[in-house]
């Protein structure tokens, strides 16, 4: 089945009671409203994701491609319990690369969108992440010019206040003055989201992603490479390797 309006009204609900009692009461609600429609997009999605990476873990499981919904308060000033929003991502699970890139969906009551990026990466990933922009290193350059040539997806991320490069030409310096990369597609289309369309949709989009992800993926195996690998006169794992 379809997300539908009772999806988002169920999300919208728990997080207002915010009570592990009330979501006790409700849970057969949340797997037919909402887990059971994102198995089914996971499911539906898998064979265009694997032409993105043919080793993401494709399992439509929660903690695998699919989110949680009680959120992990441990190192959070927010002790909120339970989230308004749902996520399913492909990426290559533990692989041991660190600041691995993912292709993802998400929604919630403000929309949903999807797109690739990387959560939260660290410093030194985006310090190479630069060095290989200022280099013009060959995936970048395609990276960009397939950015360019498309009106899906965004380049996305938080910004430094002041440019870090201002020599640089304003098109090199929207992607050198993020603090974290992503590429995204947002919409408020309800109705494509409360339809059997959606799958669909999201395919037809996918395969522009492939070069943008490309791009990240590189930046973090060239990074262990620099960091950690090399250094000891080591070679790369091949399920690290593109």
């Amino acid at each position: 089945m379809p997300f539908s309006a009772k999806s988002l009204d169920f999300l919208f609900e728990n997080r207002l009671h915010d009570k592990k009692e009330w979501y006790e009461e409700h849970k057969e609600d949340f797997r037919t409203l909402v887990l059971q429609p994102l198995q089914q997009l996971v499911v539906d999605l898998t064979p265009a994701a694997l032409e993105i990476d043919d080793r993401f873990v494709v399992e439509p499981r929660t903690d695998r491609t699919i989110s949680r919904i009680r959120r992990d308060t441990r190192f959070s000033k927010d002790k909120s319990l339970y989230r308004d929003y749902m996520w399913i991502h492909f990426d290559r699970g533990k692989s041991g690369i660190p600041d691995q890139p993912c292709v993802w969906f998400d929604m919630s009551g403000r929309g949903f969108g999807y797109g690739c990026g990387i959560y939260a990466p660290s410093p030194s990933y985006m310090d190479t992440l630069r060095e290989m922009i200022l280099a013009g290193d060959p995936l970048f350059l395609e990276a960009k010019k397939s950015l360019e040539e498309q009106d899906v997806f965004y380049l996305d991320g938080n910004r430094y206040k002041r440019p870090r490069y201002p020599d640089q030409p304003e098109d090199l310096q929207r992607w050198l003055d993020l603090k974290d990369v992503g590429f995204s597609y947002e919409s408020k289309d309800f109705d494509l989201l409360f339809s059997d369309r959606l799958a669909d949709s999201i395919v037809k989009d996918l395969p522009l992603l492939k070069p943008l992800y490309r791009f990240l993926f590189h930046v973090a195996e060239s990074r262990v490479a620099e960091s950690i690998i090399r250094p000891t006169g080591g070679t790369i794992p091949k399920e690290w390797e593109w």
